[in-house]
């Protein structure tokens, strides 16, 4: 018997099968097609993705450096307000590669890690779950002592035992011009409602263009019209869905969720590649697979680490809607250069950020 069946091997994924691994317990990890594929998620992160994969990674996975963005209330050519620092803010780096390396460091941290497993079926009892999935060669049952939902948005894991959905889903749209650009300042589009559009500079790896919107918005003609106003036409895109705002509850009698899965991501960017991998560790290092009651420590450590950043991205992306008069003040009132960390916005009250403000 397995001590976790990790369902999913995206960042959060594999860092809990990597971290669990690492303290010795026995990990299966199964990811529904290739590891990384299909990509459905933006490749701009913060500097502190760099302390989550191996020494040497950073080389094969970075594309650009980013110090700033340029916030638009318009098209491309519209007026934009400037947020910057001296040195790099954030990186580019290639997204389908990130997944295959964490999964990378999982396996070689003893995880057992198998791609092309679908899982279908989930029985949580008193005593451990029985994971079904569809393999290369058939059926497979697998029995364990915990489960782990890592497989997104649309969790099977989350459906399977019962437990609540996200608050809200974004529908995202993603699509990619493969003429290089090094520039260090993304753009910032608040001509989204209740959302955004971007466009990121990738260096060598072209650029990346995006947005989301809520459900029943036309996603689709929105970035067809996002495209035309920078006169580009992108054949390569993806799309796939954003949740935003955790459930109550993210564990269940042998189960929890981690990751998309449990929306533990920034509501003011949809972004949750650092979140999921923060609270990864916080599973791997509360829950002991033969005592349940351990899930509860789970759910307090990573809620009492997040909350203050996800309530105060709630308050960030409250201001994408408010009447645009209100948004060009306050775009006036804060551009130049900034102290912020774009993962945490509890450091929009930082000193950091203070002495930024006094400094111009």
């Amino acid at each position: 018997m397995h001590d976790f069946v990790v369902v999913g091997c995206g960042p959060a994924g594999a860092r809990f099968a990597r971290s669990a691994a690492e303290r010795g317990h026995d990990v299966l990890v199964l990811e529904q097609g290739e590891v990384g594929e299909p990509l459905a998620c933006s490749g701009h992160v913060s500097l502190d993705i760099w302390d989550y994969v191996p020494d040497g990674a950073r080389e094969e996975l970075f594309q650009n450096a980013i110090r700033g963005a340029r916030f638009h209330l318009g098209g491309a050519d519209s007026t934009a307000h400037e947020f910057y620092r001296e040195g790099p803010i954030s990186n580019a780096i290639d997204r389908v590669g990130l997944d295959r390396t964490l999964a990378e460091a999982a396996a070689e941290a003893g995880a057992d890690v198998r791609d092309h497993h679908t899982v279908t079926a989930v029985d949580e009892r008193q005593g451990g779950v029985t994971v079904t999935a569809r393999g290369p060669d058939g059926t497979e049952r697998h029995e364990a002592r915990m489960v782990v939902g890592a497989d997104g948005p649309r969790s099977r894991v989350r459906d399977e035992c019962g437990l609540p959905e996200p608050d809200e889903f974004l529908h995202g749209v993603l699509g990619f011009d493969e003429a290089p650009d090094a520039q260090d300042f993304v753009d910032v589009h608040l001509t989204v409602p209740r959302f955004f559009a971007w466009r990121i500079p990738r260096g060598d790896a072209g650029v990346e263009y995006g947005l989301a919107v809520s459900p029943g918005e036309d996603e689709r003609a929105r970035f067809e019209a996002l495209c035309e106003d920078y006169g580009v036409t992108l054949d390569r895109r993806c799309s796939g869905l954003i949740p935003v705002g955790p459930p109550k509850r993210v564990t269940g009698r042998r189960s929890l969720l981690v990751g998309d899965a449990a929306a533990q991501t920034k509501p003011f960017t949809g972004g949750g590649i650092l979140y999921g991998m923060r609270a990864a560790d916080h599973a791997a290092r509360e829950v002991d697979p033969d005592a349940p009651g351990t899930l509860g420590d789970y759910e307090r450590s990573w809620r009492d680490e997040l909350r203050t950043e996800q309530r105060l991205g709630h308050l960030v992306r409250a201001g994408y809607s408010v009447p645009e008069p209100l948004q060009r003040a306050g775009l006036r009132a804060f551009s130049g250069e900034i102290g912020v960390h774009m993962d945490e916005p509890s450091t929009l009250f930082s000193r950091e950020q203070l002495r930024a403000l006094l400094g111009r």
